[in-house]
């Protein structure tokens, strides 16, 4: 979606890629009627392209003489955000019972990316004929759902009277918490930290996936051990207890709910035994732990702007040394950043209009100094259409610019800071603010720049700085906080690490793709990072 300025004033978090499964559910209207006597029986297939060949990954059952089928098998893929997955629904009409698709007859075929499917969480398109013409009246309806279960269960622990076990002192419990395997042992799920010297211990607040402590089942019964700590790893029994989550969520902050602490072994031998002590349970809470694709099925559209330097030094781009000349085959390091990291985000924007702004260069008319401008030399409106739009706006503008200096990042962080501080005021999880700068060397204004990124961590955005050339980029790794919490000039500190960066030249003997895993596979985190620290859900979330 492109953005523009309202007239109201605008106010001034290690990798990790995400991988997660998505179930498709897949709908046919008006097919092809290809049988002569009854209705056409269709099936359909899915394809993926795996090096530039299409492999069928799944394929539906056979919906009997309809031609408008829901299909009750489900497509399930594992989701990359960093990647390109190009998929293909090819519907055909069941004739034989033959596992060769040239055996039956073909009914229409739609091609998109993934990214495209999860973006709108539903879509309906035209089906296709092999020759790129409409397969009559016939529409594929294509929708996406998250296949995980992202609640998660806090408890808050205590214990009172527990047994004695050390013959100088007291104990040093600890919880041990199981659920059944699949081969009917107890398996571990979670071991609270040791409280020394206490038969009255209180635990630190926890939490754990709820599909980890009883495979979110809240009926599934669950063991709960307690154990008096042993440096030697012999750690001595004190009780145990069977319940379950639903049974534990029975207590609240006013009212804690106490469980018996049991020996077996005391409980047989002694007539008057009545516990080992007590599990009280302070506090149970579920909520759910939102992922990036969450947000995304939610309607959160990723808004992507591009800032090129055109300063002196990355040479002359009529002459093949130029960091920005443009070889016989159409591309430069500049255009290869941009379509590495464009073709996956531009699937996250539903309009598909993106800003795209130059710095460091003289121009026309009067040949000042700009370095915060629209390389489509239109500052009213400096959004190009989808990622070729940006490559043409690019090239065009080339011969129209004096490169000079010097390289001044903060002017194009600042402009996508208020447009990001503009998006708060929403107060919904529904932008979320991309800026990929491409450069050639060191920041000029490395004090503003500092400062404009330690203001930006607190607005939802990230930057992305692609380093081209072979200079001296270690000021472009200090921004990186992967190592460090970045400081601005005056000692503030960033709230989250929201740069990354990658020099070009890492990646210039290797697959395409390779550039766009390096460069985006910190970002899911960093957008769910944002929304969990000023507490949005999704916009469609479901309470857990």
């Amino acid at each position: 979606m492109a953005y523009t300025v309202s007239p109201s004033p605008a106010a001034p978090v290690g990798s990790q890629y995400c991988v997660c499964k998505v179930e498709l559910s897949i709908c046919g209207q008006n097919l092809l009627d290809r049988d002569v006597t009854s209705k056409s029986d269709p099936f359909c297939v899915l394809f993926m392209e795996v090096n530039g060949k299409w492999v069928e990954l799944d394929r539906t059952e056979t919906a009997v003489n309809n031609l408008n089928p829901a299909f009750a098998k489900k497509f399930i893929i594992d989701y990359h955000f960093e990647e390109v997955q190009k998929l293909k629904f090819a519907l055909f009409d069941q004739d034989k019972s033959s596992t060769q698709l040239y055996e039956h007859d073909f009914l229409g075929e739609f091609s998109c990316t993934l990214g495209t499917i999860v973006s709108s969480k539903k879509i309906t398109r035209t089906l296709l004929l092999g020759n790129g013409k409409p397969a009559g009246k016939g529409m594929i309806t294509i929708a996406a759902q998250e296949l995980s279960d992202n609640r998660v269960i806090t408890l808050s622990m205590a214990g009172r009277k527990l047994d004695k076990k050390d013959l100088f002192g007291k104990s040093d419990p600890f919880l041990e918490f199981y659920k059944p395997g699949d081969d009917g042992k107890w398996m571990l799920v979670h071991r609270t930290e040791v409280i020394k010297y206490t038969l009255d211990p209180v635990w630190k607040p926890f939490t754990v996936p709820l599909v980890s402590l009883c495979d979110g089942d809240m009926e599934k019964l669950i063991k709960v051990v307690c154990y008096d700590y042993d440096s030697d790893g012999g750690h001595d029994f004190i009780g145990e207890f069977q319940t379950s989550v639903a049974r534990l969520c029975e207590a609240q902050d006013a009212s804690p709910l106490e469980l018996e602490c049991i020996n077996p072994k005391k409980q047989k031998k002694k007539k008057n035994y009545k516990n080992s002590g007590i599990i009280i349970v302070k506090s149970c809470k579920i909520t759910r732990d939102f992922s990036f694709l969450d947000y995304i099925l939610g309607g959160c559209q990723l808004m992507f702007t591009v800032g090129i330097d055109f300063t002196a030094s990355n040479g002359n781009p009529q002459e093949p040394s130029s960091l920005h000349y443009i070889n016989p085959l159409g591309t430069n390091e500049y255009l290869s950043a941009i379509w590495a990291v464009g073709q996956i985000i531009q699937d996250y924007d539903s309009d598909k209009m993106f800003p795209a702004l130059g710095f460091g260069a003289q121009l026309p008319p009067d040949w000042k100094v700009s370095h915060e401008f629209a390389i489509n030399f239109n500052p009213r409106n400096p959004f190009c259409s989808g990622v070729e739009g940006i490559v043409q706006a690019y090239s065009a503008c080339l011969p129209h610019i004096r490169f000079y200096g010097p390289t001044n990042f903060s002017p194009i962080i600042n402009h996508v800071a208020r447009f990001a501080a503009q998006a708060t005021q929403q107060e919904t999880a529904s932008q979320y603010f991309i800026l990929l700068i491409i450069t050639d060397g060191v920041i000029s204004d490395m004090d503003e720049t500092r400062h404009a990124v330690v203001q930006a961590s607190k607005l939802p955005m990230s930057i992305i700085i692609v380093g081209v050339g072979n200079a001296d980029f270690a000021a472009m790794e200090f921004l990186d906080g992967d190592s460090r919490v970045l400081h601005s000039h005056t000692g503030e500190e960033a709230v989250r690490d929201i740069v990354q960066f990658v020099p070009f030249r890492n990646f210039r003997n290797v697959p395409k793709e390779t550039l766009a895993k390096a460069v985006l596979a910190e970002l899911p985190q960093q957008v769910v990072q944002y929304f969990k620290h000023q507490n949005l859900p999704p916009i469609n979330s479901e309470p857990a």
